[in-house]
């Protein structure tokens, strides 16, 4: 099979939680690019608005709707307003995260009392955990509604290479959200494997993007994480988007319940 055809998804309708800016926004890129029709979820419905007309004006096909994770009776209703547009749900990148501050110690090591233990709020926590696993199983319950009864479709959750490896410059509940989001995967791979439906995740490493309030984009800070990288940068939004595509593609169509690093080898270890 030519790869042409191995990567196709020319007219599959794909959902993409958080595309309004950084990966969720990559991802929403490539699939137009390969002439995907799109439904678009964010909570920035400025950004949003603006990221649609900029893709519909190559062409694309775009249904937006803003809508807030945490609100699950909206988040229903918007895939169901998708697949009333299209017609068909056949792949969801469940991508919407937001961080959790400052960890209990620096990059350089220095404690930070701010974000230890006993310092983390009741609300702090609930947020993190209501987007970033609440969340992504809320996603998915909403797309297999209509997955199932077709006995096909594929869901991609992005998790974080922080699903199994602690990093105490990032907040705490961030680490327990994404090793949930990423056992939700391996759980729902099993069980919607009887029904054609394969679920994934990317677990992306240090991407700059707005999480965690951008900071990855200072140069400074950048430089600092980068040390602990073996490809020795940074990943670009873009360096996500071959592995989206695959994923979303028949290529994968033999791969679910895996989890798939995309660090730049940051979870190998240090080379130095």
């Amino acid at each position: 099979m030519k790869a042409d055809e191995l990567f196709n998804v020319s007219n599959d309708v794909v959902a993409i939680t958080g595309a309004a800016s950084g990966i969720g926004l990559a991802i929403a890129e490539v699939l137009a690019a390969n002439r995907a029709r799109l439904a678009l979820f964010d909570i920035d419905k400025a950004a949003l608005a603006t990221v649609s007309n900029a893709l519909a004006q190559t062409g694309v096909e775009v249904f937006a709707r803003s809508i807030d994770l945490r609100d699950r009776s909206a988040l229903r209703e918007a895939f169901d307003a998708a697949v009333g547009h299209y017609g068909v749900l056949d792949t969801v990148f469940a991508n919407a995260g937001i961080g959790a501050g400052p960890g209990f110690a620096g990059l350089e090591g220095t404690r930070y009392p701010g974000g230890a233990l006993e310092a983390i709020t009741d609300r702090h926590w609930d947020d993190v955990i209501a987007v970033n696993l609440s969340g992504a199983f809320a996603t998915i319950q909403a797309a297999i509604r209509h997955m199932k009864p077709r006995r096909t479709g594929r869901i991609i959750v992005t998790t974080s290479i922080a699903s199994f490896r602690n990093q105490a410059w990032i907040g705490t509940p961030y680490m327990p959200a994404k090793a949930g989001a990423a056992h939700l995967v391996r759980q729902a791979a099993l069980e919607l494997a009887e029904f054609n439906i394969t679920v994934n995740a990317i677990a992306p490493g240090a991407f700059a993007t707005n999480i965690g309030g951008g900071r990855l984009k200072s140069s400074e800070v950048a430089a600092i994480v980068s040390r602990g990288i073996p490809l020795g940068r940074i990943a670009d939004p873009r360096d996500v988007q071959g592995l989206a595509l695959f994923l979303a593609s028949k290529a994968a169509s033999f791969v679910t319940g895996a989890e798939i690093p995309i660090d730049g080898g940051a979870s190998l270890g240090r080379t130095s």
